[in-house]
């Protein structure tokens, strides 16, 4: 007879410890930098850090979060790899009242343990909507991972918000002055996010990771900067944010990035770029500052602003070079000491120059593409008789010279690179539209529709043809169909992008192929029409439908056309299908998310994106955007 019951799964002793990871279970400062990293999670501005001089007393850790209910404490703490990403989205949710902007840390859900780290349990307590809830966490009751025991809930004011965590010290004690440096290196950038440990808020004069502080003035104005050059090696995991910060009156403008307006300083994607954090506070451009604090306003005053900015990092950078060449030499000499033992000293004098003008015109040059150049001009000397490429050869195993062989048949350098920039251009913007699409703030005008627009693969293989053109015939039969529809008056420059136009709540283009009839007269014979909507936007039946319509219309104005249309949003109506158009079904009209359109182009790219992702997960949506940007130009 079949039995009803079911068999659980067990636990060893040490699951939990094992699962988290060993660093945050055994480094008190890697520990407290996530636990802190929750509360900015959770939308606090104030983090109050206790810590004591001695085992055998109470570490304790209070924020002004968003808090939790019973239920949230239910549903997000006390669930194994609980991802934050998938549950709560990447915005961070703030307290009533709070005015700001912030993506979240959280990813895979093991922060909140830190705790774990100096003793097997603790105790918390966290208020919100009237309600404070407190337990005990322990992972010493037998056969779970951990539990939460002698817990109550009681009512509390409703403007009481935020998190407290207690634990007793049993092992790894912190020093003290070790986290203060790391918690500031790593969340400085924000000035309304406060840290204070044992009672004592870190001025960022007094921050280790400190290389220089300037005042800047800005020629031809009243503005005043001071400049802050931090290097945040010292922070105990890489941050999520990266560049330049901009503080007016103490409050953050937009986000840090390396880009100053179209100009990028550094590519966040390198070693330089996730190393160093500049922060720059002014109390004299509120005049400047767009009314969302998303940016400044395009001035020239705040070119000039860049400009000044821009130089100052250019020679910050430039130092650390310098100061790094007689190292960066001796590195080279040892990963080719082989090779320079049998060259000339003429050719150790030029590698000596050539490093020293490499470093210094090219400071944030990656080591292996150092080694690579290096490489090359040792080899120009040597390649008057071939001698260097018989040695390689000597020295290949029959396994390396069957794929030279291969490799040589099919590639030559120049075709590798186009393939790989190519490749890093498609990733990047795979990965602008995954960071910048669920954000309602974002101007899919000027950002995302210029992203996808101009990226028509996304879409499938066959819109990947420099067939597609920007028809003119075309644009002026949708905007006779669009007729009385209010178009909006953006600053875009539709002579540059005739493709696109800009209505209330959406953008549409259209491209489109010709071929010539028997006369010799272009016809367009295959259109492709994307209307994207803004960020956030939920897609029902009718901007299905209403797509169908201007289809059916180019249907009657091409009749030898064949439309692909798509619309695109956040999120889609529940059972929404894809319509066919026309009597024949001359067309057919996609719907579809983000989310669908991304692993699409993710699957059209063979998995890369899953493989190179640490490439680009610290480098934010807009400065992706930008470098895309850059390489279609």
């Amino acid at each position: 007879m079949k039995q009803n019951n079911y068999i659980g799964s067990l636990f060893e002793d040490d699951f939990l410890y094992r699962s988290i990871g060993s660093s945050i279970v055994s480094q008190p400062d890697v520990a407290l930098t996530e636990l802190v990293a929750n509360a900015w999670d959770a939308g606090a501005t104030d983090v109050n850090i206790i810590i004591p001089d001695r085992k055998g007393e109470y570490i304790l850790i209070e924020d002004n979060g968003t808090g939790m209910t019973k239920e949230e404490f239910e549903h997000r703490w006390m669930k194994l790899s609980y991802n934050r990403e998938k549950s709560q989205g990447r915005k961070v949710e703030f307290p009533q009242g709070v005015n700001s902007s912030r993506y979240a840390y959280g990813k895979n859900g093991v922060g909140r343990h830190g705790l774990l780290c100096f003793n097997q349990e603790y105790f918390l307590t966290t208020k919100k909507e009237g309600k404070s809830f407190e337990c005990k966490v322990t992972t010493l009751v037998p056969e779970v991972p951990f539990a939460a025991m002698d817990y109550s809930e009681e009512a509390c004011s409703r403007t009481e918000h935020g998190t407290s965590l207690k634990v007793m010290v049993n092992s790894n004690l912190p020093d003290v002055e070790r986290i203060r440096n790391i918690l500031a290196s790593r969340f400085l950038h924000d000035p309304s996010f406060r840290i204070s440990i044992n009672k004592e808020v870190l001025p960022l004069d007094d921050l280790e990771g400190l290389m220089d502080k300037a005042t800047l003035k800005v020629e031809e104005t009243n503005i005043s900067l001071d400049i802050w050059f931090v290097d945040t090696q010292k922070a105990s995991r890489k941050s999520i944010y990266q560049g330049i910060a901009f503080w007016q009156d103490n409050r953050l403008v937009g986000e840090p990035s390396w880009f100053l307006g179209n100009e990028m300083i550094l590519d966040g994607r390198t070693t330089m770029g996730k190393q160093y954090t500049v922060i720059v506070s002014t109390k004299d451009m509120s005049d400047f500052v767009k009314p969302d604090w998303s940016g400044f306003k395009k001035t020239k005053t705040v070119d000039k602003v860049y400009d000044k900015v821009a130089n100052y990092v250019y020679d910050k950078i430039r130092e650390i070079s310098m100061d790094s060449i007689e190292s960066t030499k001796q590195i080279v000499r040892q990963q080719f000491k082989e090779k320079l033992d049998k060259v000339s000293p003429v050719v150790l004098y030029e590698v000596n120059e050539a490093i020293e003008d490499i470093r210094t015109n090219n400071p944030t040059i990656r080591q292996d593409a150092l080694f690579v150049a290096v490489d090359a001009i040792i080899n120009l000397e040597k390649r008057k008789g071939g001698v260097d490429l018989l040695e390689k050869i000597a020295r290949l195993d029959d396994a390396d010279i069957e794929g030279l062989n291969q490799l040589l048949s099919k590639w030559t350098v120049k075709d590798a690179l186009l393939v790989l920039n190519e490749i890093d251009r498609r990733l990047s913007i795979i990965e602008a539209i995954r960071k910048l699409s669920d954000d309602p703030n974002t101007d899919e005008l000027h950002v995302l529709h210029p992203l996808i627009a101009d990226a028509r693969w996304l879409f499938g293989p066959e819109f990947d043809s420099s067939e597609y053109i920007s028809n003119r015939q075309l644009q002026t039969v949708i905007k006779t169909i669009l007729g009385n529809i209010i178009v909006r008056n953006d600053d875009i420059n539709y002579k540059k992008r005739p493709d696109i136009v800009c209505l209330e709540n959406y953008t549409i283009s259209t491209t489109g192929t010709e071929t010539f009839d028997e006369s010799n007269t272009p016809a367009v014979t295959k259109i492709l029409l994307v209307e994207l909507k803004r960020g956030g936007f939920k897609i029902t039946r009718e901007e299905r439908n209403q797509v169908s319509g201007y289809a059916e219309d180019l249907l009657n104005h091409f009749p030898n056309a064949r439309i692909t249309a798509y619309v695109v949003g956040k999120d889609m109506e529940k059972n929404l299908q894809s319509q066919k158009v026309g009597n024949n079904d001359e067309g057919v009209v996609y719907v579809m998310t983000f989310a669908r359109l991304i692993s699409g182009a993710e699957r059209r790219l063979f998995g890369l994106r899953n493989k190179l992702s640490s490439m680009y997960d610290d480098v934010p949506g807009m400065e992706l955007y930008r470098q895309t940007q850059l390489s279609i130009q």
